[in-house]
């Protein structure tokens, strides 16, 4: 399993690796997790809850390109059955599918699909895409963790869907005493939820905070997360005068109850990405019986669209955004209960894809 990143690195794509990687192992694949360590300060060979971990430098240390060499020549020069990419946005990506087929050991990919805060590498992106286009097409399965992916990126690379096969990330959220349906009174929250980057969208509910304070003035807004775009976030609440209603404070990973706790007493769970895939924190904040508003792009319309969401456009306005926040703050849509996938019923799929593809290798061989 190749991934750019890794525990102890934090991320969307290094959690999925992580809860599904166990969970293989515990069902018997012998299973070794293949990344970077830009910084070179990481055991290069590490055995980890079942799993073989193996780590290679990374150039440039500072920049998220992750250009490792190394990984082509263990993919070659190993003796798998089959190789799984997660995530295509890397250098990392073109390396692993080249050597796999360079060694004639079929390849799966999992895109994880996202957006990015530079300008630069979200123009560069189609040129990425035609360069990768031959390497994909090769791939003997390709793995969406939503249903619009199929379409999005058998479009991107002429792919037909039946190439794809959709497995959607986990969730495992703690059991909790209450029914986590009630808010606690007091002060509303409302929680801003991801990675703080520019195009998770957080600025967008900060600017409409002035607008949602003239009709709630005791509205308090939690960003729950830590990322680069942290100092602007704090700049743009100061520059509003709204800082005194801003909270930015993470919960670690590793503290699901506290999590599952705060998020359930939220009055409304809000998420303006430019892109998501598959949002597990509002998936799990929708499971908890939160209302939550999301922007009508990607995986988010996917979500408003089953109804357990309300969505607006991304470029509403702050004013928009706040006479939305408020309609929910008012008469909020309370999601219909609904069960999230788990990450054993992940794991087990991917495990029954891996046989399925070595299968149909052996047999074409």
């Amino acid at each position: 399993m190749v991934t750019p990143r890794y525990f102890p690195f934090m991320g969307g794509v290094e959690n999925h690796v992580y809860e599904v990687a166990r969970r293989l192992a515990r069902l018997g694949v012998d299973i070794t997790v293949l990344t970077t360590d830009p910084g070179g300060r990481l055991p290069a060979d590490e055995l980890s809850d079942g799993i073989r971990i193996r780590r290679v430098r990374a150039w440039p240390a500072q920049r998220d390109y992750y250009f490792a060499p190394d990984i082509y020549r263990l993919i070659r020069d190993g003796q798998w059955d089959i190789v799984h990419v997660q995530s295509y946005h890397t250098l990392v990506a073109p390396l692993a599918m080249l050597a796999a087929q360079r060694a004639r050991i079929p390849y799966v990919m999992t895109f994880h699909g996202g957006g990015h805060s530079s300008q630069l590498r979200n123009t560069l992106r189609g040129v990425q895409w035609s360069l990768l286009r031959p390497l994909i097409a090769r791939a003997k399965r390709l793995i969406a963790v939503a249903e619009f992916e199929i379409e999005f990126w058998g479009q991107k690379f002429g792919v037909p869907a039946d190439r794809f096969v959709v497995i959607p990330n986990g969730a495992d959220l703690p059991p909790l005493t209450r029914s986590g349906r009630e808010v606690s009174i007091g002060r509303p929250v409302i929680a801003s939820i991801g990675r703080l980057e520019r195009y998770k969208g957080h600025q967008r509910i900060i600017a409409a905070l002035p607008y949602i304070l003239e009709q709630c003035p005791d509205v308090q807004l939690w960003i729950a997360g830590t990322g680069p775009y942290e100092s602007t976030l704090r700049d743009l609440a100061k520059e509003l005068n709204v800082l005194d209603h801003v909270e930015i404070r993470a919960v670690p990973i590793s503290e699901r109850v506290r999590m599952a706790g705060e998020v359930s007493q939220a009055a409304l769970v809000v998420l303006l990405s430019e892109y998501e895939t598959h949002p597990i924190a509002v998936l799990e904040a929708i499971a908890l019986g939160r209302p939550a508003l999301v922007a009508a792009t990607s995986g988010l319309n996917e979500i408003a669209g089953k109804g357990l969401a309300t969505a607006i456009p991304l470029d509403s306005t702050p004013r928009q955004v706040a006479e939305a926040v408020l309609d929910q703050l008012r008469q909020p849509h309370v999601p219909p209960p609904f069960k999230l996938p788990t990450w054993d019923e992940c794991a087990t799929d991917l495990f029954t894809l891996y046989q399925q593809v070595v299968r149909e290798s052996v047999c074409a061989s």
